[in-house]
């Protein structure tokens, strides 16, 4: 399983989870196959509300999932069409976010639960 976490920083597992998806400056993908990670820059990072397209810079990393802690209906829309599960985690380290998903315990998030604006983390 490979998942993406948007991260703020390239501090490997120490990376705090970004509040959005498309806008984060690094994504760290976690392989829990083999208990590895890397850490891609975002390129897309800087665009006009709505308009990111993070798949381009994730297209060949076979995921299929991504956690973060929050998410608008068009991104969740995009990434199922994708054939890719979104999860809302808290603003904890992409540790703790991993550590959350094997247990479980994260929402997924739908278009019924998306943000509708950048206060819904």
């Amino acid at each position: 399983m490979r998942i993406c976490i948007p991260v703020q920083t390239n501090e490997g597992l120490e990376s705090v989870v970004d509040h959005h998806f498309g806008s984060a400056p690094y994504f760290l993908i976690y392989d829990s196959d083999k208990a590895a990670f890397e850490v891609i820059s975002n390129s897309d990072e800087h665009h006009n509300h709505g308009m990111c397209h993070p798949l381009r810079v994730l297209e060949d990393q076979d995921l299929n999932a991504v956690v973060c802690v929050g998410m608008g209906a068009r991104a969740v829309q995009r990434l199922k069409q994708a054939g890719l599960k979104t999860y809302r985690s808290k603003q904890d380290t992409a540790k703790e976010t991993i550590r959350e998903y094997r247990e479980g315990v994260l929402e997924e998030i739908t278009n019924e639960n998306a943000c509708v604006d950048h206060s819904c983390h």
